[in-house]
């Protein structure tokens, strides 16, 4: 398979948390309320497991031993929900929200506009965020912050993006609304960066809403399925003899560092390989949270979303990719043996595209406006400058959309090229 082939290029990248999350898992597990949301289907809005085998058909048995609080297996081009588990359930994200916030700002900065990053900026951030290095005076590309808070979930890049977008209220602000407009209903911001903050929770539905969302924009795509890139340090004057990037002696050199994406199915761990067909999206863990995740693969032609929030274990674990995937080989196994328990609801404006129903409590709002067409527009191929591509990737998320708005619904566009992985094989990582 060329997925399986592909994970054989390259090793896997050992990461260790940037703040290690503690679970209470001594504690009795908290119950879903009785009232979660049944937008997007009836049965989605019930506690416990929903799935619904075709007749006659052999469906495979969901996966054993599953711990997380609020998981969903979904397909990303048709919407369907084939799979879930108190998917309403309203839940704090961590960095996952991380994707509502580039979803949110990524269009409104040209990747090569240059920042200078000030004191303020970089103030507000919770005891022990993870950061990827964003420096005081220093100046950066917002390709560079995009690339600091995709591969290294840093606080300090997201702030600054923020500072750049006139503030973090502002930008909570707009976060709520983009949530609205696509109909993420169970989400609410309080951090632009997913730091535990009072009130703010999101679900996995919600999750996986934002992710598809997210998975439209090039860059977006870019960015989440990039495994590692190089990141500006510190500026220096350059030492006599040294030539500084443009080549002239006795003036400054910037240093750069290389990050490596924390997403484990992307990269692979102790324990774990690279998930074949893995193409991002966001990882998160804090003490409220626990661990969450939101991944997107392709097999044989089909996408699948997979959402987990919350299962036992603390933050150093690799219990959330596991179990994410466990229930991908489960989806992708199952995917024509079941029927819909609901489905993924285009935004705010569009028609509903599948064939289960989406009425029920929320089921009817309506708020904001679809994706404009030129942004659903397909991409070239994907740029110089970061080693884009997931291990085992069997599509490139760079060179096509998952899905696309057409005429009030979602129409699917396929077009899947594997990655460039013989140029990271022959030159390594580029500079990021």
């Amino acid at each position: 398979m060329l997925a399986a082939g592909a994970a054989a290029f390259l090793t896997p990248i050992l990461l260790t948390p940037a703040a290690p999350a503690a679970h209470a898992d001594d504690k009795p597990a908290p119950k879903p309320p009785g009232d979660m949301s049944t937008l997007g289907g009836a049965k989605l809005g019930e506690p416990g497991t929903q799935v619904d085998p075709r007749p006659g058909a052999k469906t495979p048995d969901l996966p054993k031993k599953l711990t997380a609080r609020s998981w969903i297996v979904s397909d990303a081009e048709t919407g369907h929900v084939l799979a879930s588990h108190n998917a309403h359930w309203r839940l704090p994200p961590a960095s996952t929200l991380k994707m509502l916030f580039a979803d949110t700002l990524l269009p409104k900065f040209p990747k090569d506009r240059e920042y200078k990053v000030k004191r303020a900026d970089l103030e507000g951030m919770g005891e022990g965020s993870s950061l990827v290095g964003v420096k005081e005076g220093e100046t950066y590309s917002v390709r560079d912050l995009w690339l600091g808070v995709f591969l290294r979930s840093g606080n300090d890049a997201v702030h600054t993006l923020a500072a750049m977008n006139g503030g973090v209220d502002k930008t909570v602000q707009e976060m709520n609304a983009h949530a609205k407009q696509l109909r993420a209903l169970d989400t609410h911001a309080v951090s632009p960066d997913g730091y535990d903050r009072e009130g703010q929770v999101s679900s996995a539905y919600d999750l996986t809403l934002i992710a598809r969302s997210g998975m439209l924009k090039k860059d977006f795509r870019d960015y989440a399925s990039t495994v590692r890139a190089k990141f500006p340090g510190e500026t220096k004057k350059s030492k006599k003899g040294e030539k500084s990037e443009k080549g002239e002696e006795g003036k400054e050199k910037r240093e750069f560092f290389e990050i490596q994406n924390t997403n484990r199915l992307l990269t692979g761990d102790y324990g774990l390989d690279p998930y074949p067909g893995i193409a991002g999206v966001k990882n998160g863990s804090t003490s409220k949270a626990g661990n969450t995740f939101t991944g997107v693969a392709e097999r044989d032609g089909r996408v699948l979303l997979v959402t987990v929030m919350h299962p036992k274990g603390g933050g150093g674990d690799l219990g959330v990719y596991k179990e994410t995937a466990k229930l991908f080989d489960w989806g992708f196994s199952a995917a024509d043996t079941v029927r819909p328990v609901g489905e993924l609801v285009p935004p705010g404006g569009q028609e509903p595209g599948g064939d289960a129903g989406g009425g029920g409590k929320n089921g009817d709002v309506r708020g904001g406006k679809g994706p404009d067409q030129a942004s659903l527009a397909s991409a070239g191929p994907t740029g110089e400058g970061s080693s884009g591509g997931g291990m085992g990737t069997a599509f490139a998320v760079t060179g096509g959309c998952l899905v696309v708005l057409a005429m009030g619904a979602y129409a699917v566009h396929r077009r899947w090229p594997l990655p460039d992985l013989a140029r990271l094989r022959r030159h390594g990582p580029d500079r990021g």
